[in-house]
C-alpha cells in the first residue's frame, strides 16, 4: 500500500498472522494410529488476519502485513483480502516458503485431541523487513500487532513508530515477547492468564485484579482491556477503571471473539470514544461474533455494533 493511494484518509496497519486452518472431526470416538471416518474443513485464520477482517467490516481502511508462502494457500488468503477490501500488498512473499498452517483433530464431542501449528514463516518478518515499510507505519492512524511475529520485530515497532500501537498477546507463551516494551504500547488486550504473566500478579479476586492493572499501567501502558470470559472485561487507563459484564446472547461459535473485540477497540479509538464506551464496543463486537458459527461474523458492521452497544448518541462513523 502506498501512502499516495490512501490520500488523506486514515488507515490502520495490522501486522501478524494469516493461517490456513485445517481441521478434522471424527464421527465416533477417536482411535489413535488409525484412520477415522469424519469431516474435514479448511478455513482462513490467524489473529492478525481475523482482526483485519473485522475492521474491514466496520468500515476501516486496513493495510495487512504478513508473510506469505509460495503456495496455493497464500493465493487463497491474498484473494480473500482483496475481496474484503484489505490491502495486503505490503506483505512479504517468501520464496519456496510454506504459508502458516494450523492442523487440528477433534473427537466426536468436538474437543481438540491434537494439533500441529506450523508458524515458522513469521520469523521472516524481521526488523530489517519492517524498516522497508517504515513510511507506511509512521503515517498510519493505528498499528495493530499480534505476537506471532518475532520478539525483536515487536521491539523495533514499539521503539521506532510514533503511531499508537495496539497489541493482542495471542497466548501466554507469546505474551512474554511484550515484557520489555509494555511502556511503548497504547492499548493491550490480554486475557486473565496473559495479564498474570505480564504483570507478575496472580489474579484470584477483585483486589489482585486491580493490582495487576496497576502494575501494567505503571509501565507506561495507556489502556488495558482484560478479557475475563463470561465475567466480562476489566477496562482501565490512568484515569480509572471499570468492570463491564458480557452482553447477553445465545452462543453459537466459540472462537474469534477476542479478534472482534480488538477490531472494535480500534474503531472506538478512531471515533474518539472514552474508556467505557470503547469497552462496550468491544463487548458488542464479541457478542455478535459468538452468535455466528465461524470465526468472523460477516454481519458485523457499524450499525449493528452501535445498536448492540446502545450507542444511540453517536452518529455512524465515516472512517
Amino acid at each position: 500500500m502506498q501512502q499516495e493511494q490512501q490520500g488523506e484518509k486514515p488507515y490502520v496497519v495490522v501486522i501478524g498472522g494469516a493461517n490456513i486452518d485445517i481441521g478434522g472431526q471424527a464421527f465416533e470416538p477417536l482411535v489413535l494410529k488409525d484412520s477415522n471416518p469424519g469431516t474435514i474443513s479448511m478455513k482462513l485464520g490467524g489473529v492478525g488476519r481475523n482482526i483485519a477482517h473485522n475492521m474491514s467490516l466496520l468500515g476501516l481502511h486496513v493495510c495487512f502485513i504478513t508473510a506469505f508462502g509460495e503456495d496455493v494457500y497464500a493465493a487463497k488468503i491474498a484473494s480473500s483480502c482483496s475481496e474484503l477490501g484489505i490491502d495486503s500488498s505490503s506483505s512479504m512473499h517468501v520464496q519456496h516458503g510454506f504459508t502458516s498452517t494450523y492442523l487440528f483433530i477433534e473427537g466426536k464431542d468436538g474437543d481438540m485431541e491434537a494439533a500441529i501449528a506450523d508458524m515458522a514463516l513469521y520469523e521472516q518478518i524481521t526488523p530489517e523487513f519492517l524498516q522497508t515499510r517504515e513510511f507506511l507505519l509512521q503515517k498510519a492512524a493505528v498499528i495493530v500487532v499480534d505476537t506471532n511475529i518475532p520478539e525483536n520485530s515487536i521491539a523495533w515497532i514499539a521503539k521506532h513508530c510514533r503511531t499508537p500501537i495496539f497489541v493482542d498477546p495471542v497466548s501466554t507463551t507469546k505474551a512474554m515477547k511484550l515484557q520489555a516494551v509494555l511502556g511503548f504500547i497504547h492499548t493491550l488486550k490480554p486475557n486473565l492468564l496473559e495479564a498474570e504473566i505480564l504483570s507478575g500478579v496472580k489474579i484470584t479476586d477483585r483486589v489482585t485484579l486491580h493490582q495487576a492493572v496497576d502494575v501494567l499501567l505503571a509501565t507506561g501502558l495507556q489502556r488495558v482491556f482484560i478479557s475475563m470470559g463470561k465475567q466480562g472485561v476489566m477496562a482501565a487507563d490512568h484515569r480509572g477503571c471499570k468492570m463491564l459484564p458480557c452482553i447477553k446472547t445465545t452462543p453459537v461459535g466459540m472462537t474469534g471473539c477476542g479478534d472482534a473485540f480488538m477490531a472494535a477497540l480500534v474503531w472506538a479509538y478512531l471515533n474518539e470514544l472514552e474508556l467505557e464506551e470503547s469497552a462496550k464496543a468491544g463487548l458488542a463486537a464479541a457478542s455478535l461474533c459468538i452468535e455466528y458459527p465461524e470465526t468472523v461474523n460477516p454481519n458485523l458492521n457499524q450499525k449493528h455494533l452501535k445498536e448492540r452497544a446502545n450507542f444511540t448518541e453517536y452518529s455512524v462513523s465515516t472512517i
